[in-house]
């Protein structure tokens, strides 16, 4: 029998067995609500996927579409290419995915381009010829006209997104290619000072329209020394706290 108290999360000893597990790879997730509080939220928020497979939720039909991105050139380390191998009733792969891609990209402008892999629609944001990474202004463009498209056919819905950050193929950068403050999750031996915060990709799709679920990082795991919340926006004591106040 279990010696915790509070509340039991295991069968028999497990929560006593549980507690003793050293934890390298963890997350501490936080309310952003008060406990009481069992009514709707007036606030239309982005829920953020912590603990979650983006592609078992994917392969287990959840979503009827994602979004990601794509570009002109190679997508072999992209996750619109691992999601076609992994669809059983795809027919695009690495190549025919860039060679489509090809035809839409423009040199100033985000495109939105569209995969049917028949079970899920891809919404994969195209950055402009001229980017060398995709940039938050690109995100934001790209997410406007995505949610515009998700306005038009409800039928999209439920959707899911990548967090866009930690990428090879598709990596994104603040619109100056230099950091631009506020804390965020560094992958231990790679540069990201031009990486722009969780927060801040959460902010650009939020302001854009976007009320789907987005899936951190895997590697994001390792943020165990900073709490985090399931939702977007976050509750208004985070920036009572960052200016000073309690």
């Amino acid at each position: 029998m279990s010696t915790t108290s509070g509340p039991h999360i295991y069968t028999g000893s497990g929560d006593d067995v549980m507690q003793q597990v050293d934890t390298c790879d963890k997350i501490i997730l936080l309310p952003d609500a008060a406990a009481h509080d069992r009514g709707p939220d007036a606030t239309q928020r982005i829920r953020i996927m912590w603990g979650q497979r983006l592609v078992d939720d994917l392969l287990a039909g959840h979503y009827r579409t994602l979004v990601c991105a794509v570009n002109a050139e190679d997508n072999s380390h992209g996750f619109i290419t691992q999601m076609a191998k992994l669809l059983p009733t795809s027919q695009w792969d690495e190549s025919t995915i860039t060679e489509y891609a090809k035809h839409f990209v423009q040199p100033h402008t985000v495109t939105v381009v569209k995969y049917d892999m028949d079970t899920v629609e891809v919404l994969a944001i195209l950055r402009p010829g001229e980017h060398e990474h995709l940039t938050l202004d690109d995100l934001s463009d790209g997410f406007r006209i995505l949610t515009a498209m998700m306005h038009r056919k409800p039928q999209r819905l439920p959707v899911a997104s990548v967090c866009f950050l930690g990428a090879r193929a598709n990596k994104l950068v603040d619109d100056h290619g230099a950091e631009i403050g506020g804390d965020r999750f560094a992958i231990e031996g790679a540069d990201h000072g031009a990486e722009p915060s969780v927060e801040e990709v959460l902010d650009a799709m939020y302001e854009s329209g976007f009320r789907g679920d987005v899936y951190p990082s895997l590697w994001m795991w390792d943020a165990g020394t900073r709490g985090v919340f399931a939702r977007y926006p976050f509750p208004e004591s985070v920036r009572t706290m960052r200016e000073g106040g309690f």
